[in-house]
């Protein structure tokens, strides 16, 4: 899945020393800016972003141009940008480009939270859902029938949180009555986790080693919305669009060749098997994803 266009192009002066601040002051950057967010939320919108990046090392070594791609997407979405909302990220990767040289890019990545926020402005869903089963809680899961019991001890609800997680539990009803669910184990779920989160080599990612439950529900919820719920424009773009690197004039996907920011690349990461780009490509909406995309960032 290739996004092909872009809302700020790279150009040459988009350079690492460049502050963002000076970069969006540009005046086609700031028309382009204008074109996807109104005259009226222009100003409100650089303020956001770049107070935003101001505090976060990382992502001030990212290229503008990403970093404002990111934010943009994030804005046509109608999802705000706060780490503390979750709604979705800006990741910094190393990227290597045509010249063989690594080149630090911020990377979209939708939240669980924003997947929530696009599902329930869709107007389909009655009930979404998503868990950390603990250690003696489940008696039973029937994937067959896709029938659960989870016994929680209400009298130790408190400490719950800190008790061992052995599994994921994930559930929707449609507004027409439909119901799916999924329950994955601990084990498939770190499987997942070193199979896709870009750390090279079977290790984790930063943000999963981090944030594991909150990327947990992400990939609970992706699994469950993408394959079996219908998906709205704003829900196709958003998750088509998660893991990407947003670009005019380069061709960047999944499956290119990246590395964690704050691993200093070494060697050529290797590409990702065929089984992992068919399991990515599954969790893409498969029809009209592109034209989506554009359509949601462009209206046209």
């Amino acid at each position: 899945m290739k996004i092909q266009n872009s809302l700020i192009p790279q150009k040459n002066n988009d350079v690492s020393n460049q502050k963002l601040t000076d970069y969006v002051l540009n005046p086609k950057v700031k028309a382009q800016i204008i074109n996807v967010v109104g005259e009226q939320n222009a100003n409100k919108f650089i303020s956001s972003i770049v107070s935003s990046v101001a505090t976060n090392e990382n992502i001030k070594e990212c290229t503008n141009s990403s970093i404002i791609n990111c934010a943009l997407l994030g804005q046509s979405l109608k999802l705000a940008h706060s780490p503390q909302l979750g709604n979705y990220y800006m990741i910094p990767f190393n990227v290597k480009g045509e010249n063989g040289e690594y080149k630090k890019k911020a990377q979209f990545q939708l939240g669980y939270k924003g997947l929530i926020q696009l599902a329930i402005r869709s107007g389909q869903f009655k009930k979404l859902n998503v868990i950390a089963v603990k250690d003696g809680e489940l008696e039973y899961f029937d994937p067959l029938n896709e029938e659960i019991k989870i016994n929680i001890d209400m009298q130790n609800f408190d400490n719950r949180d800190y008790l061992n997680t052995i599994g994921y539990y994930a559930f929707f009803e449609l507004t027409n009555g439909f119901r799916k669910a999924i329950y994955w184990t601990k084990n498939q779920m770190e499987r997942h986790a070193k199979a896709y989160s870009n750390g090279g080599k079977g290790k984790l990612s930063n943000l999963w080693e981090s944030d594991f439950e909150k990327m947990a529900f992400k990939t609970m919820l992706k699994q469950l919305i993408s394959k079996y719920a219908p998906l709205s424009i704003d829900m196709q773009c958003g998750i088509a669009s998660d893991g990407m690197f947003i670009s005019e004039n380069q061709n960047v996907d999944n499956q290119d060749k990246i590395v964690y920011a704050e691993e200093q690349p070494q060697e050529q990461p290797q590409e990702q098997s065929q089984e992992q780009s068919q399991e990515q490509s599954q969790e893409q909406p498969q029809e009209q994803s592109q034209n989506n995309i554009q359509f949601t960032l462009f209206g046209k």
